[in-house]
């Protein structure tokens, strides 16, 4: 015979079965049961009438973008300065954000209430935005809301181009603003950069030194005067060994060499002195055959006694000499050969006196510049250090001014620039309320009553079973 096995019930059922079939608690559970229905009914009552009574939300919206990269530039003026303008990237603060700063700026009161205007709504009835910044992204997100698409539409559009205003506004304050004290700056440069100049000029006029390069022409000038004054000595020297030279060979002095050159380059003189010298010759040969009173040695010292005569009037005539002087040149002045050596000793003379009164000049020269020099090189220093300080103003003043111009050129140093990545949107259907989500939440609600009075129903068995003393 087959033994049937009758499955026991589980603990469940039998805790179920021994409660229900307990007469003290038979109507508990129609307590309970109402009360589940009660809280039930009120929950999606609730949910029912939210779905019902709640007005409709569309939401618009649009997404911003920041361009990450900074911006340099640099110009170099020769000759005057340098300017340079460079700015970061927005974004290289590790504590300041820019994108918080426009979140700020995008829920400011003064945004609200000229999008309100933008956009025909009262201030008060202009929904605050949604700004959303979007992690490890330059992006920021808002959301704008509408009691229909759009109302959602024009909210969004009229808040774009106010927050975009708001930032030309205040870029453009900061650009005046920057302008403003950059002028001040510059006015203040500018006039020291005049009065550095009229204190150069000032002092060029005062001294004359009007530059470095006038200094190291007169030092220069010093040396070459150094250079000249040495030449000159050498020279001397030469030309005056040269003229001695001439005159112990020829025995004569420059004063006497040039008697004689006198006398030889007269053709009268030249002349006689030829038939003295001829008729003296004769006179000589004469006497060494003829006696004294011989008519032809009478006659032969007649004609050499006037011709003497005749060339000494003459010699005196040219040189203003006496006779004696005259007749000791007169040997001189018929050779050629002496005459050459004298004409050197005369050429030579005069250029050692031409060297002298050179060297004499070149030495006062000298002697005056060094009394100068001492006062030239305070007057160079002075001048440098006037230079340098005008120079440093002038450069000073150009890098601001250049400087200024460039600054220009980036308006988005402060404030980044934005653009628009997406277009404020329409949307098609309400985003709130949502019936998944109402659902959602009854049922949620639903289950946690149904578990708590549950809970409720079974507390004394399981307070026992896990308590048994208690």
């Amino acid at each position: 015979m087959k033994q049937e096995i009758i499955e026991q019930p589980g603990l469940h059922m039998r805790l179920w079965h021994a409660v229900k079939n307990r007469r003290p608690m038979r109507m508990r559970h129609k307590r309970y049961l109402k009360t589940a229905a009660v809280w039930i009914i009120v929950i999606w009552a609730l949910t029912g009438l939210f779905l019902a009574l709640a007005p409709d939300q569309y939401r618009s919206k649009f997404t911003l973008i920041l361009p990450g990269s900074g911006a340099g530039g640099s110009l170099n003026v020769e000759s005057i300065g340098q300017a340079q303008s460079s700015v970061a990237s927005a974004f290289s603060s590790a504590t300041l954000s820019p994108t918080e700063n426009y979140k700020r700026l995008l829920m400011t009161d003064r945004t609200l209430r000229q999008s309100a205007e933008k956009s025909g709504d009262r201030m008060h009835r202009f929904p605050a935005p949604n700004v959303k910044l979007i992690d490890q992204t330059n992006l920021i997100q808002v959301e704008v809301v509408g009691a229909s698409g759009e109302q959602a539409n024009k909210r969004a559009i009229a808040l774009k181009d106010t927050f975009l205003n708001q930032l030309d506004e205040l870029r453009k304050n900061e650009a005046e603003m920057r302008e403003n004290s950059d002028n001040k700056n510059l006015i203040m440069l500018e006039k020291k950069v005049r009065t550095t100049q009229q204190a150069l000029l000032d002092f060029q006029a005062k001294t004359g030194l009007v530059s470095l390069d006038q200094f190291n022409t007169r030092i220069a000038n010093m040396d070459a005067l150094r250079q000249q004054e040495r030449e000159a000595r050498i020279m001397l020297r030469q030309k005056a060994a040269e003229s001695g030279r001439f005159s112990s060979i020829l025995g004569k002095s420059v004063s006497g060499a040039n008697t004689a050159l006198r006398l030889r380059s007269d053709p009268v003189f030249q002349q006689l002195a030829d038939r003295y010298a001829k008729l003296e010759v004769e006179t000589r040969e004469k006497e060494a055959t003829l006696g004294d009173n011989h008519g032809d040695m009478v006659q032969a010292r007649s004609e050499r006694d006037q011709l003497q005569n005749a060339l000494l009037d003459r010699g005196r005539a040219l040189t203003g000499l006496g006779s004696d002087a005259i007749l000791k040149n007169v040997d001189i002045a018929v050779a050629d050969g002496r005459t050459n050596m004298m004409q050197g000793m005369i050429v030579a003379n005069s250029q050692s006196a031409g060297a002298r009164a050179g060297l004499a000049e070149i030495r006062r020269d000298i002697s005056n510049q060094s009394m100068k020099s001492s006062e030239l090189v305070k007057q160079a220093s002075q001048l440098a250090d006037l230079v340098r300080d005008h120079r440093v103003a002038e450069a000073v003043f150009s890098s601001a001014l250049a400087r200024v111009d460039t600054n220009k050129q980036d308006p988005f140093a402060s404030y980044p620039l934005v653009q628009t990545l997406e277009q404020p949107s329409l949307p098609q259907s309400p985003s709130s309320p949502s019936v998944l989500l109402a659902l959602a939440g009854a049922t949620g609600a639903t289950i946690i009553i149904l578990i708590g009075l549950a809970l409720l129903w079974f507390r004394q068995p399981i307070i026992r079973r896990i308590a048994p003393n208690i």
